[in-house]
């Protein structure tokens, strides 16, 4: 009567286990389509040739793996790359070199208005950017004569980041104090301890932020089309790609060809330092 009683409900708790497994990798496989198919698409057509990308074929054939140099070769495609690769790693180095002492001031130091004037960098985070855009463009055009080239979209990043400041500070706070008084009784300055002990215990935090603003450098389409859309040799990917699509409307190998170009260097970097970015992500908390 026992054995009975009890076989039923252990063969319940089984399916009912497997049920869960298969609903759980179902959803899973399907948010894995959701993201990957579209970037198959791009890759797929972007080495169609002209005739059968107009068509609903989905495979290549043959395939055109010249369409890639040949936007390559697009006139002023190389110099987009090159501005978005400066903009990208000049704009990542002076936000990390700003962020990072602000963030420290907010998580380690104890001074009156601390609480104040880190609810000032969030407020910062809330404004959208279209709200000063129209005071900052007359500076850099007619105070500062800059606009026309990268250097407004460059120059404010030396002044740091809300995000990567919030983002930065949140990790500094799980740093043990205790770390910090050890070092200062052993006579390090507070510059010191920032370089010796706190940077190399917060570099998942870092190389998140880093990822996170060199993405963002490069996929901004709203400041160079602002800043830089009267001079042509100033144009990034983001901006440039909408003006290859309109001369390529037609072309959407061409077109597709082009995207794939823009969007490998984010894929590779993010699966290079992926590791290092989901720690950063995952170890940051809400803390403080």
């Amino acid at each position: 009567m026992s054995a009975a009683t009890v076989t039923p409900v252990a063969s319940g708790t089984r399916l009912k286990s497997v049920l869960q497994w298969i609903a759980l990798h179902v959803f899973a496989i399907a948010a894995v389509l959701f993201f990957v198919l579209p970037f198959v698409f791009v890759a797929l057509t972007a080495v169609m040739s002209d005739q059968q990308s107009l068509t609903s074929e989905l495979w290549p054939d043959p395939f055109v793996w010249h369409n890639l140099v040949d936007v390559w070769h697009t006139p002023g495609f190389a110099t987009w790359w090159r501005n978005t690769l400066i903009y990208a790693v000049f704009g990542t180095t002076l936000t990390l070199l700003s962020s990072i002492p602000v963030a420290y001031a907010l998580a380690c130091f104890r001074f009156r208005g601390r609480n104040v004037a880190m609810m000032a960098v969030i407020a910062t985070m809330m404004l959208p950017p279209q709200v000063a855009i129209i005071p900052l463009y007359l500076v850099w055009s007619k105070d500062l004569g800059l606009t026309g080239t990268l250097w407004p979209l460059i120059i404010p990043m030396a002044f740091g980041d809300a995000f990567s400041i919030f983002l930065l500070r949140q990790f500094m706070l799980t740093v043990p104090r205790e770390y910090l008084e050890a070092a200062k009784v052993d006579g390090c300055s507070d510059l010191q301890i920032l370089l010796r002990v706190v940077i190399p215990m917060v570099r998942p935090a870092i190389a998140a932020v880093g990822l996170f603003q060199f993405f963002y450098c490069w996929n901004d389409y709203f400041g160079p089309q602002i800043y830089t859309s009267e001079n042509p040799a100033a144009w990034t990917l983001s901006y440039g790609l909408q003006s290859f699509k309109s001369a390529h409307h037609t072309n959407w190998n061409l077109t597709m060809a082009a995207t794939l170009l823009v969007m490998a260097p984010v894929i590779i970097i993010f699966f290079l330092a992926q590791k290092a970015f989901i720690e950063g992500v995952a170890l940051t908390g809400v803390k403080g």
